[in-house]
């Protein structure tokens, strides 16, 4: 381990010196050593190790348009690790946390269709009557009348992000509200 990393050191102190040949090589060097730590991640996050590539392509694309912030002075791994680090984690968190089940496996357990069950129109509004002004109009807009969040917010001139919270402390009160019910 030792003798890769004063090789990786070497390497990258050559190849911000303007030797491509000694990039190339360096590059060549640490990308299996990347697609296996991006692998081992996703599989320990639960995702799927096929698709560590996006991952490593991250890596090498930032290795390339960082490399001037690396200091000759320092090793190259604990830099180009941390680097590994950080994109896994961006890529789990663009992911979010998914589970995949194969749905065969539940097809005995799933219901077969059911009717939906409907709430009678004078019901929902005696619900909303009792909220505050501004969430009841977002969720009467939202979920009665099936405008869109983009559609609601110019409807009422507020951003996006404000409908939002108060579509979701509308649900949550109403929520709360039905519960002691």
């Amino acid at each position: 381990m030792r003798e890769r990393e004063t090789e990786w050191t070497e390497l990258m102190r050559s190849a911000n010196a303007g030797d491509k040949s000694a990039y190339h090589r360096l590059l060549r060097s640490v990308t299996p050593v990347l697609r296996a730590a991006a692998r081992r991640g996703l599989v320990r996050a639960g995702q799927p190790a096929d698709q560590s590539e996006d991952i490593v392509q991250d890596i090498l694309l930032a290795v390339h348009l960082k490399r001037h912030t690396w200091r000759p002075d320092a090793l190259f791994a604990p830099w180009l690790f941390a680097i590994a680090r950080n994109k896994l984690i961006d890529a789990l968190r663009r992911r979010g946390r998914r589970v995949f089940v194969n749905i065969d496996d539940f097809s005995e357990t799933l219901p077969g269709e059911q009717p939906e069950e409907t709430v009678p129109a004078g019901e929902v509004a005696t619900h909303l009557a009792g909220l505050p002004a501004r969430q009841r109009e977002v969720l009467q807009s939202i979920a009665v009348d099936g405008a869109s969040i983009k559609d609601t917010a110019a409807k009422f001139a507020m951003t996006e992000v404000a409908v939002r919270v108060a579509l979701h402390r509308g649900l949550s009160n109403l929520s709360s509200r039905l519960r002691k019910e």
